[in-house]
């Protein structure tokens, strides 16, 4: 029992509340221990409208109505609750002459939608009203109802910012989580697409959805995800960040072990292959896991376009991911160390550009990668069109000034400027990121060794990539483990293999569900080019057909 004439302080709250912060107490069949209950948890919310209503001209059956102003829908809640609640206000009590209990009673007579839940508990209670749903207690009752009118205000779908395409879908995930369910479902219209919805944060409550295609997905990875999602209690989740953190494999690594995308299209897709997606709410960006090297050179738009430029492309994406860290030490340990490789005209060239400049070329190139680092943070906290003017005049400007001045060489401008032009090319961002810091590492290696230096740096960061994993899955794969899968898996890496020569699924699913491609009426998954030179005729499939008894 509570005292509603204590004062009621933070210390005392604590008396209802368990070490994680769940609310101990229970429902109360006197509907007026209940109404204090509520109004001791939620004492000083402005924002919580409460409010009793007596059913019956007698006033016999009575009920109490709690939610958030402004996290509801108002629509739902008066015309789907409220008018059934005043439409039974004025009668003589003949409806309640039921055997069934009173919370069963208000589902069938006073709700008017399907999505109302009875539940246990003041905790489950109270996390529904903040969660934006309306919490009834019932005379007489020890269960509470909960009826879904969750209304908040969000973010429509809209084109994502960091991904996007010149020909695919154009939609992307938003902050509201069960925005981003519906994308996903509407690509993958099968019922064993699997969605498990759990609670993380002690005070913020997310919601997290842990998303996989049961038949596909290896029953281990997902018994994994939910283990490391439940293996830390934590205050708060504002963003799937946080959950990517404590979930990886290895946090010492510059390098991202799952992989973080706004694009639906790309999220339903690598389900699709046997892999986790988890999506949390108050984020746009969705998490894939395993995570593998290969994949962060894969972007949606390469299964939308014909093969051979998508090949084309992705060679290129490789190329420049290599320059985008090796450039700047490769032009010191060359220019430093070993000039003679250079051809005589450039390096006289060279020569004569640096004629006057008073600082080294180690130390032009880290005061110009620490300047556009600067420009890049800069770009990005200003607002929109500040940000532009920023880096582009900001970028002119001084790199100019600096010329003049003798300070920096114009090829120390050339070399930093195409560099940063690589990292816009790699598709995902997070492999950026590691990117710019082992940058640092090849700079600092070359400049002590020169070009040996440059290759211990290279076969450093190669061993650190051959020992990381990823749920599991070594992060080279399918390179160092090709031969898992009879080398198929290799058909969708540095060359993008046409779509009909993709017959199986990567080593992520089963063995059983490997074969994700298969012409009609054959069995084995086999590579038959389309058109009408393929092979296989209009006679051939009818054959087969009869031969298997009048299929397709």
């Amino acid at each position: 029992m509570i005292d509603e004439k204590k004062e009621v302080k933070a210390s005392d709250e604590d008396r209802f509340h368990d070490r994680d912060n769940k609310i101990s107490l229970e429902i109360f069949t006197d509907l007026d221990e209940n109404i204090k209950c509520i109004e001791y948890l939620f004492h000083d919310c402005m924002d919580v409208v409460k409010r009793e209503v007596n059913i019956c001209k007698d006033a016999k059956f009575r009920i109490y109505g709690v939610y958030v102003d402004g996290l509801v829908n108002r629509d739902i809640l008066e015309n789907y609750l409220l008018s059934k609640v005043f439409e039974y206000k004025n009668l003589n009590g003949e409806v309640f002459d039921s055997k069934i209990t009173p919370t069963k009673l208000v589902m069938q007579h006073f709700s008017a939608t399907f999505d109302v839940k009875e539940v246990e508990g003041m905790d489950a209670m109270a996390n529904a009203v903040l969660s934006g749903d309306s919490a009834i207690f019932v005379e007489g009752s020890k269960t509470g109802l909960v009826i879904a009118t969750r209304g908040w205000p969000a973010r429509g779908v809209s084109e994502p910012a960091t991904e996007s395409v010149v020909r695919g879908p154009r939609d992307g995930f938003t902050e509201t989580i069960r925005f981003n369910t519906v994308l996903v479902r509407r690509r993958i219209r099968d019922t064993k697409l699997k969605i498990k919805m759990v609670s993380v944060g002690t005070r913020s409550r997310t919601d997290v959805a842990i998303v996989y295609v049961d038949d596909i997905v290896r029953p281990e990875l997902v018994e994994t995800v939910e283990k490391r999602i439940d293996k830390y209690v934590i205050d708060a989740i504002f963003d799937s960040g946080y959950i990517e953190q404590l979930i990886e494999d290895s946090w010492k690594s510059p390098f991202p072990q799952t992989q973080a995308t706004e694009r639906p299209d790309k999220f339903a897709a690598s389900l699709l292959e046997g892999k986790v997606g988890i999506l949390v709410d108050n984020s746009p960006f969705g998490i894939i896991v395993p995570a593998t090297l290969n994949a962060y050179y894969q972007a949606s738009e390469d299964y939308y376009q014909r093969w051979q430029i998508m090949t084309f492309t992705r060679i290129l994406r490789y190329i420049v991911s290599f320059l985008s860290f090796a450039l700047p030490g490769l032009y010191i340990a060359t220019l430093n160390f070993q000039p003679q490789m250079l051809p005589t005209s450039f390096a006289i060239s060279i020569a004569a550009s640096r004629e006057g400049i008073t600082f080294s070329t180690v130390m032009e190139i880290i005061v110009m990668e620490l300047i556009f680092e600067l420009f890049r943070e800069a770009g990005i906290r200003a607002p929109g069109a500040i940000g532009h003017v920023i880096g582009l005049v900001g970028g002119i400007v001084i790199g100019q000034a600096a010329v003049d001045a003798n300070i920096i060489s114009p090829m120390i401008i050339i070399i930093i400027a195409f560099t940063a032009i690589c990292t816009f090319a790699i598709p995902d961002y997070s492999l950026t990121s590691a990117f710019r810091l082992i940058r640092y590492l090849f700079i600092a290696f070359s400049a002590v060794f020169g070009l040996y230096g440059f290759l211990i740096a290279a076969l450093l960061v190669l061993t650190h990539l051959s020992s990381l994993e990823s749920f599991g899955i070594p992060y080279l794969a399918p390179y160092n483990i090709s031969d898992q899968n009879d080398s198929k898996d290799l058909k969708d890496t540095i060359f993008r293999f046409p779509t009909f020569m993709q017959t199986t699924r990567p080593i992520f699913a089963r063995h059983t569900q490997r074969t994700r491609l298969r012409v009609k009426s054959r069995i084995n998954a086999q590579d038959v080019a389309p058109g009408p030179n393929s092979g296989v005729t209009n006679g051939q499939v009818k054959d087969e057909n009869n031969k298997n008894g009048g299929g397709e």
